[in-house]
């Protein structure tokens, strides 16, 4: 009854794992991704005015380029594959939200209020209610059921929960430091410290509940590994921009470091595509 009711509604697709028609989270998305392109271009067109130092400008024009460069397209093809009933897109498409929500709240700790921040504040409100929207309308029983054994659920789980306590640890460890030391540190960097301190409690959890196989687990595993993965892409793109925007040395070092993070994420999340490319054509 369910199928048959799936399949007369216009915004889903019968061979998807769905709760639900996927309307509002459609509209959303290309609503966020407006929104992605409209900050963008203002934030070029009004530097100045939106970063007002030199510390926000070389931090975060660099970032807009990636989110218009990784963030629209990945985005867009997720709603595009899940459109067409593919199930890779629709097991990415929380991760991309997450990814938007992520490197925006950091922009939102750091920037101070102008037309900018409330953008950037908007694009944080709608991809976190978008992606508490879409979270739930995934069926987790029949996806489990599909996935079980063949996606890598322990090697994915424990590097996404390793990952997470790195990152909990290493941001809490900076903030507390620089109370109990006294010491000054840029906004930025207690922006970027207090949004891996709120995001890595994520990682673990979902890592936890994939190494467990729990029906949650494999909803979000796939768009934890793309979300990390992303992250640590965008963190290199930055990374080498940063250099000709500012008189700061080529960041080889941390460019290296970030790259073999990211791959230790990369290597699961291809299995992971893997395991649901095999079973993607059979019908939930």
């Amino acid at each position: 009854m369910r199928k048959k009711q799936i399949e007369s509604e216009p915004y889903s697709h019968p061979s998807l794992p769905l709760k639900h028609d996927l309307k509002l989270n459609y509209t959303l998305s290309y609503l966020i991704a407006a929104f992605i392109a409209g900050t963008t271009v203002i934030s070029y067109i009004f530097q100045s005015t939106i970063y007002p130092s030199t510390e926000l400008l070389i931090s975060f024009l660099p970032s807009d380029a990636a989110m218009l460069i990784i963030g629209l397209p990945t985005l867009l093809v997720s709603i595009s594959l899940t459109k067409r009933g593919v199930l890779t897109g629709l097991l990415l498409w929380p991760g991309v939200l997450l990814f938007v929500f992520y490197n925006y709240l950091i922009y939102v700790l750091a920037v101070p209020f102008n037309l900018g921040y409330l953008l950037q504040l908007t694009l944080v409100g709608l991809s976190a209610y978008n992606l508490i929207c879409l979270v739930p309308n995934i069926d987790g029983n029949e996806l489990k059921e599909k996935l079980t054994n063949a996606v890598p659920e322990r090697l994915s789980g424990i590097i996404l929960a390793g990952l997470g306590l790195l990152f909990l640890v290493r941001s809490a460890a900076e903030l507390i430091t620089s109370l109990i030391n006294q010491t000054s540190i840029s906004n930025t960097a207690i922006a970027l410290n207090a949004t891996d301190f709120l995001i890595s409690p994520v990682w673990i959890a979902c890592g936890i509940l994939l190494w467990e196989r729990k029906a949650f687990g494999y909803i979000t595993g796939l768009g934890m590994l793309f979300q990390a993965s992303m992250s640590f892409i965008g963190l290199i793109f930055v990374l080498i921009v940063q250099p000709f925007i500012s008189s700061e040395p080529f960041p080889l070092l941390d460019i290296a470091i970030v790259f073999v993070m990211g791959f230790i994420c990369f290597i699961p999340m291809i299995f992971f595509l893997r395991g649901v490319k095999s079973v993607r054509n059979r019908q939930f």
